[in-house]
């Protein structure tokens, strides 16, 4: 479920409030600021639903409603013990042809994931979506939030002295990349958290979003 690696070749991690820009150009490499506040985005196969009428079928003249997760943003509280991310984004529905009024509820989930593969933490949600007499297309905005505990996304000191040191070229230290060490790396995998967001789908449906 993991979006994105953080190993990156001669890469330094400034902690956030660093006086570096990320992407910038320093002595002793290129700057990336890492925050507390975990990455969020939508794992994937999980950003589509498709349902049918009847339920087992899978033929294209039986899809009932189809939805799409979208417009995900989100905001960080980190001035606390306790980390809180707040996630809002838009749900996308359409149904192939007009009809009467009708409202449809979807199920979405949010969930923690730490060192891009270990779940911490899990919350499922219903959101309905109103398709008005005659409409063929519905918007519905969800939100959901996160927590992470400001010491486990933070790193130890030690691996952050390892980081953060300047490194002049011509020294030996200055061609190794501290990531390439599994101590450090495992570190700052455990220090990093995802806060996830997808509708909850089925067997059937995370495999049509598969195969489709």
């Amino acid at each position: 479920m993991s979006l994105a690696k953080l190993a990156v070749p001669a890469l330094i991690l400034l902690v956030a409030g660093g006086c570096a820009r990320t992407g910038e150009i320093a002595e002793g490499g290129i700057t990336a600021v890492r925050s507390v506040c975990p990455r969020v985005g939508v794992p994937v196969g999980t950003g589509d639903l498709t349902t049918f009428n009847p339920a087992d079928s899978r033929d294209s003249t039986a899809i009932d409603v189809t939805a799409v997760l979208t417009n995900v943003a989100s905001t960080c509280d980190d001035a606390s013990d306790q980390v809180v991310t707040n996630v809002t984004f838009d749900v996308l529905a359409s149904r192939p042809q007009p009809g009467p009024a009708r409202d449809v509820t979807l199920p979405y989930f949010i969930t923690v994931v730490r060192g891009g593969s270990s779940v911490v933490a899990k919350r499922v949600h219903p959101l309905t979506v109103h398709f008005a007499d005659g409409q063929v297309r519905a918007q519905v905005s969800g939100q959901a939030s996160a927590t992470v505990s400001r010491a486990a996304a933070s790193l130890p000191e030690d691996v952050r002295k390892r980081l953060t040191e300047k490194r002049k070229a011509g020294d030996q230290a200055a061609a190794m990349d501290p990531l390439a060490d599994p101590a450090i790396r495992s570190a700052v995998q455990a220090a990093t958290f995802e806060a996830l967001v997808g509708f909850q789908l089925t067997e059937d449906q995370l495999k049509y979003n598969a195969t489709r």
